[in-house]
């Protein structure tokens, strides 16, 4: 007879997400620890900003730099909102929404899926960085990069950080109680993670819901 309270069986199924695929080697894939992230985008943000100080003053690319952070906000809440929230109700539109996003719905609390994989991530990021080099001139497009690359970096952080840490700081607990509302009152509110004031400028905000009265 299990001895387990209805909150421990609660967090593991939150926690204990099942496998993607059937090959054990994709559903590895799958999984990341989300030390992978910093160990592969620290070392690009450098590099980028590295190649843009050789053709940018340091104004230039640190107005560049905030430019590719404000780019990233915007992405990040839109890719939320218009891409991981579209929700097919059968076939192979609905097995891609879990495989992208559903599962961490259903099973917020698995640390190794919670940040991107690199198999998606760094083409994606590939992908955005020739978007940026085919309106910009190669320098202000190596700055804009540096930005938008550590706006991610900050927001898969923050992510992680939200769902596996108590934090102490008053933004830090803000940013917590808005994602935990987004998972557990209201999906339809509160897309932005690490920039919540999308949600605002989008009426998307989550506000807390008032108790009824007795």
């Amino acid at each position: 007879m299990s001895t387990q309270t209805h909150s421990e069986r609660r967090a593991e199924a939150l926690r204990a997400s099942p496998p993607m695929f059937e090959s054990r080697i994709l559903d590895k894939l799958s999984r990341v620890h989300p030390a992978v992230v910093p160990a592969i985008f620290v070392p690009a943000i450098v590099v980028f900003s590295v190649l843009a100080l050789e053709r940018l003053s340091v104004l230039e690319w640190i107005g560049c730099a905030i430019a590719g952070y404000l780019f990233w906000t915007i992405s990040e809440y839109t890719i939320h909102r218009f891409v991981f929230h579209f929700e097919p109700e059968k076939g192979i539109g609905a097995r891609l929404h879990w495989i992208i996003h559903g599962v961490h719905h259903d099973h917020p609390n698995d640390p190794l899926r919670l940040v991107m994989p690199p198999s998606v991530s760094v083409p994606l990021s590939a992908l955005f960085f020739l978007l940026f080099w085919l309106v910009l001139p190669l320098g202000a497009a190596f700055g804009v990069a540096s930005g938008f690359f550590a706006g991610y970096l900050a927001y898969d952080m923050t992510h992680y950080y939200v769902h596996h840490r108590m934090p102490k700081s008053a933004l830090g607990r803000k940013l917590r109680e808005l994602h935990m509302r987004h998972h557990f009152q209201d999906h339809t509110k509160g897309y932005g993670i690490s920039a919540p004031w999308w949600d605002v400028v989008f009426h998307t905000y989550s506000k807390r819901r008032k108790r009824a009265a007795h």
